[in-house]
């Protein structure tokens, strides 16, 4: 702390002419490793469980950063100021007795000892010997290494001696070991407000008030927060956590769908888990019922299929045998488990055995299946016939340059291949979960070739599908929407030929999907219907004929085994298709009771599917999160899950325009996207206050995009009065220390703010 600061440093009654914390001081350093942290933490962060297909969205710490900085005031003492902020993110030395929770008093006092803090013979003043009635000066010394401490001393003592072992960590030590500031209770920031409110002449007791307080001061009003390229929310439900009206925006409604649901299902707090959890219950259960009548996933002996394995097929030219496409023979490396090629020379195909509890050196022959480096490689007898994947699907050229092949377009009504289709599919393994394990935490599974009574599963659950399915497209329940061709929604047409969305699907997962819309429409309550939409986008991005079919991996040095799994489609931003698929049985699809965490929202919230330029509300602090140079086609890619949900939106997104607007959509480099830009950002220019704040984060490598976006706020009439760069990897540097990082060296995102 300064020492020249007195302990109440600033007074004021107005902070509109005050130039915010964020223009002046701002601990980059500190938030490059929560942020980096908090990426690190992958499925746990708070907003992935509605959508981990949206890679872009921003770390709820960074976020807070921005909004805190933006509504704190630079006053003339910068180390007070930045000491506040600190607290306020619980980023300072004090907050990590709150954030960390695992080390034990053995370790704690061989830290403090190395940190001269404590001496070992004076270890019995503070700690006792686990079981040791009393204990010799030997006692406590074998106890401090042999982690049979426990303390004996007041809460005052214990809080010293453990920031004095946290101070032998880096930082980064400390974070990596801690909880994330966005896992802590309100309850964390309980000693704080004294020393706050001392600072800012505020009176708050929780984060909510003095948000509220702080807008008062800066704007007469509690202060809103814009953001119109919402993307999957992080932004507006920072925001709101923190106690901000919000206004919301994007031209894509899957991002403003993603945004209520954090704004309104993660954000409902208790009212709305319990509520919700009770609607996936009565939707699971109904759908549940209905598989186990149609008797489709359940063999003669009781076992339930947790996943069914399907391949592509196809006729090789020479030989004129029907292969199948596997690029693998290992079904899962855990079991031991691997598909066998067995020649049926009467009907020119192959059986496909699957054998368990096979030898190290069969698995490793396995690794190599029927597809290889873009071609069909199969052996019959000592013959081995090679045709790449390309002359199968019969590519060519037409003389001005166009591609096209010879597969079939599918037509709308199809749900599988057809008998002469250069590509067919095939059933060829089943997991089950055994009948004694069903229902279980811990179940037990094995794998089998399909029987001829699985077969005949199959052909009911076509047949069923097929009855329903113009039904179900008419209602809205599946897709019936076309693909348009773009840079990432031409793959699966030039690869499979399909046509439409639900092409993409197999027929057990348009089952599960038609059953699950079908109870959710029974829900009566809007809003919990909305919430159970994400149910749906969960069972589309999950089971799919996109969905990988991954081995499980034994665990060794060190690492956790992996199970055998079937992969969501975006683990990347692309439409694959693979040559083997899974299917998940409804077991592993349906709605799950707890799966979000959930948040209690205090601001006000608005939402809306319209383009930045097309901007009508009013914020004080618009904080964005623009299109940049070579981002995702969130347009295209999401028009996989706007093809399930546009026919029959939730009454809380029935206003929203259900179509991804490609035409819309700012996207690429050049003149057009500087020029887009401008009029966005202008846009939002005159619809802040004078003293209004907006920053703008952005990740590139390449330094001509950071002149671009400074020459775009430039001609949208701001001014950049301040820069920041927050590492969003783990570099050397960030481990030394060196936590600001110059984004044309490694990926990072960059903060400016303007006004």
């Amino acid at each position: 702390m300064d020492a020249a600061a007195p302990k109440t440093s600033v007074r004021p009654f107005s902070l509109k002419d005050a130039p915010s914390l964020i223009e002046r001081v701002w601990p980059a350093q500190k938030i490059s490793v929560e942020t980096k942290r908090e990426f690190d933490a992958h499925g746990a962060q708070t907003l992935t469980p509605l959508g981990s297909y949206w890679k872009g969205r921003k770390r709820l710490v960074y976020v807070r950063a921005c909004v805190l900085g933006a509504l704190l005031p630079a006053t003339e003492y910068p180390e007070r100021d930045l000491e506040i902020f600190e607290q306020l993110m619980a980023i300072d030395d004090r907050a990590f007795l709150a954030r960390e929770t695992k080390a034990k008093p053995s370790d704690i006092a061989r830290l403090a000892i190395a940190a001269g803090a404590l001496r070992e013979e004076d270890l019995a003043t503070f700690f006792s010997v686990r079981r040791v009635e009393e204990p010799t000066q030997e006692d406590f010394s074998a106890a401090l290494s042999g982690g049979r401490l426990d303390w004996s001393c007041p809460q005052e003592d214990q809080e010293r001696l453990r920031l004095a072992a946290y101070s032998c960590w880096s930082y980064l030590d400390k974070v990596s070991r801690c909880l994330r500031p966005e896992e802590l209770p309100e309850s964390a920031y309980d000693g704080i407000w004294a020393d706050v409110n001392d600072h800012l002449g505020t009176s708050a007791l929780s984060m909510t008030e003095l948000v509220e307080q702080l807008g008062i001061m800066r704007f007469g009003h509690r202060p809103k927060v814009g953001d119109t390229f919402c993307g999957a929310g992080s932004i507006p439900f920072e925001a709101a956590r923190v106690g901000c009206d919000v206004y919301a925006s994007d031209l894509n409604p899957i991002a403003c769908m993603l945004t209520w649901g954090a704004l309104h299902l993660i954000g409902g707090g208790d009212l709305v888990k319990a509520q919700l959890e009770a609607a996936q219950k009565r939707v699971g259960d109904a759908v549940d019922r209905r598989i186990v009548d149609l008797e489709i996933e359940h063999d003669e002996q009781g076992n339930r299929a947790k996943a069914y394995l399907y391949c592509v097929e196809a006729r090789c030219p020479t030989t004129e045998w029907l292969v199948p496409l596997l690029p693998s023979l290992i079904i899962s490396r855990i079991r031991k488990t691997i598909a066998r090629l067995v020649p049926n020379a009467s009907q020119k195909r192959f059986e496909i055995e699957v054998i368990s509890n096979v030898s190290a050196v069969e698995l490793e022959a396995a690794k190599k299946g029927t597809v290889q480096g873009g071609a069909l490689i199969y052996a019959l007898g000592e013959e081995t016939y090679r045709t790449s994947i390309s002359s199968i699907r019969g590519d060519y050229r037409l003389a001005n340059g166009e591609t096209r092949n010879i597969l079939r377009r599918w037509e709308k009504s199809d749900i599988i291949p057809r008998e002469n289709d250069v590509f067919g599919e095939r059933l060829y393994c089943i997991q089950w979960i055994t009948k004694k394990t069903l229902g279980k935490g811990r179940q037990d599974t094995f794998f089998a070739a399909p029987k001829p009574a699985d077969f005949v599963r199959e052909a009911e659950v076509n047949r069923f599908v097929e009855e329903r399915l113009h039904s179900w497209q008419a209602d809205g329940f599946v897709p019936d929407m076309k693909i348009e061709p773009g840079a990432n929604t031409t793959q699966p047409i030039w690869e499979r030929g399909w046509s439409h969305w639900h092409h993409l699907y197999a027929p057990r997962q348009l089952l599960i999907a038609g059953f699950l819309a079908e109870e959710i429409a029974k829900i009566s309550d809007e809003n919990i219907r909305g919430c159970l939409s994400f149910d749906r986008t969960f069972v589309a991005h999950n089971s799919s004929r996109l969905s990988q079919w991954l081995p499980g991996t034994p665990g060794r040095d060190g690492r956790a085994p992996s199970a055998d799994t079937v992969k969501h489609v975006f683990y990347n931003q692309a439409l694959n298709t693979f040559y083997n698929f899974g299917c998940r049985g409804f077991a592993m699809v349906r709605p799950e009771v707890g799966y979000f965490k959930y948040k209690d929202i205090q601001g006000i919230g608005t939402i809306e599917t319209k383009p930045a330029n097309k901007l009508t509300d009013d914020a004080d602090i618009f904080i964005t999160d623009p299109p940049y140079a070579d981002a995702v086609n969130y347009h295209e890619i999401t028009e996989f899950f706007i093809a399930w949900l546009r026919k029959n939106p939730p009454s809380p997104f029935a206003d929203w325009v259900w179509d991804s607007r490609r035409p819309l959509a700012i996207k690429g480099d050049g003149e057009d996207f500087r020029n887009a830009m401008v009029t966005a950002y202008g846009n939002m220019t005159d619809h802040m206050p004078a003293n209004g704040l907006q920053i703008v984060m952005f990740t590139h490598k390449d330094a001509s995009v950071w002149a671009d976006m400074a020459q775009i706020f430039w001609g949208s009439g701001l001014q950049v009065m301040a820069a920041w760069y927050v590492s969003t990897e783990t570099t050397s540097e960030t481990k030394k220390g060196g936590y600001v990082v110059s984004g044309t060296a490694i990926p990072s995102t960059n903060s400016l703010s303007v006004r």
